[in-house]
């Protein structure tokens, strides 16, 4: 995607080193951080200086990959520390479980070169995967424009699923770009998605720098939005899917699964192969959540009257806060799942229909 009319993927692989955005400085400054070793990598993805799930799993694939240039025989301990920097996401364990299973079998002099070459391979199939993703959601927009000619499809979104949470295109936001670049008229409402506002500051940013027209809303506003019509279809992301469908993404996607349900607008997914969690059944009992700390809260970041980026307390002094960073939409509520392989139905029948080789590994 493109960057004052430049193309860029949100990870960059240089000598030695990859280059990355700093979302934490997003939308008031664009800055690469260069991580020269799986230590930086792994703070990078702590502090969500680099977040999204798929995006997550490419700097994490390369942050081993870097480790082993400087020792080999560090594979083992590199992958599980890691892979302990953020829990929900399972592209993560994906992305490391994938480089293992190709760097264990070899001798230790030629790890790190493979190792740095299957690194480059994940953030190539992320891209091809993205790209196919929109390609099969765009049906669900055109079938929606068809019905109101003249009009712009109004697309909720929740978080943000766009290039700078893959390595390029998005997910959720694969969809938009598509439609938008094949000529149909929509319109994104994108939640602020508190409490750390990626909707408000990374979303409105990208759409914004790509000319697709967006408004961004209260998080408790899509609610009354569907009540009134104004709201065609729900498009989110999502960190993991069980083989039963149930959806794990940024908390208050669940609310929004209720109200679309409530108000008759279709509620649909998107998401990489590399989300799905065949291991896992039942999303709500299973699927571990993140608890994040209370200044994420109790606290807000933005602009402070000189023009500088800060952060100001919002919560009553002393007052505790509780954030858990993830929920879970029960696979009921969601009316399909988008991959890179089609579209299918929020179920463990409509999964195996697109990844047939599942039922036989299982």
């Amino acid at each position: 995607m493109k960057i004052d009319g430049v193309p860029h993927r949100s990870i960059q692989a240089e000598d030695g080193a990859i280059l990355i955005l700093d979302q934490t400085l997003l939308p008031w400054r664009v800055e690469w951080l260069r991580i020269a070793n799986a230590g930086a990598a792994a703070q990078a993805i702590r502090s969500m200086q680099v977040r999204g799930a798929p995006l997550i799993g490419a700097v994490a694939a390369y942050g081993l990959a870097l480790a082993l240039r400087d020792d080999p025989a560090a594979l083992e301990p590199v992958a599980a520390m890691l892979g302990e920097t953020r829990p929900t996401a399972i592209n993560l364990r994906w992305a490391l479980g994938r480089m293992l299973t190709v760097l264990r079998p070899l001798p230790e002099a030629t790890r790190a070169a493979r190792a740095w070459a299957e690194a480059g391979a994940i953030a190539e199939d992320d891209v091809a995967t993205c790209r196919a993703i929109g390609a099969h959601g765009l049906p669900l927009i055109e079938a929606i424009a068809a019905g109101k000619p003249g009009r712009p499809v109004n697309i909720l979104t929740h978080c943000n699923t766009g290039w700078i949470a893959t390595v390029d295109f998005g997910t959720a936001l694969s969809v938009v770009y598509q439609a938008h670049d094949a000529g149909i008229p929509v319109h994104v409402w994108v939640d602020e998605t508190r409490p750390r506002n990626q909707g408000a500051l990374l979303t409105a940013w990208e759409l914004g720098a790509h000319g697709v027209p967006h408004t961004v809303i209260a998080d408790n506003a899509g609610g009354h939005l569907m009540q009134h019509g104004e709201v065609d279809i729900v498009l989110v992301g999502t960190d993991r899917v069980t083989r039963r469908g149930d959806v794990a993404n940024k908390i208050g996607t669940y609310l929004k699964a209720l109200a679309a349900h409530d108000n008759n607008v279709p509620f649909w997914v998107a998401l990489p192969h590399s989300t799905l969690d065949w291991a896992v059944a039942d999303g709500v009992s299973e699927i571990p959540i993140e608890d994040r700390g209370e200044a994420e809260v109790t606290h807000t970041t933005g602009l402070l009257p000189d023009g500088t980026p800060g952060s100001i307390r919002t919560a009553a002094p002393g007052s505790p806060a509780r954030n858990p960073g993830f929920d879970v939409t029960p696979a009921r509520l969601v009316t399909g799942i988008i991959t890179e392989r089609g579209r299918c139905a929020a179920s463990e029948v409509g999964l195996l229909g697109l990844y047939p080789e599942r039922a036989l590994a299982a």
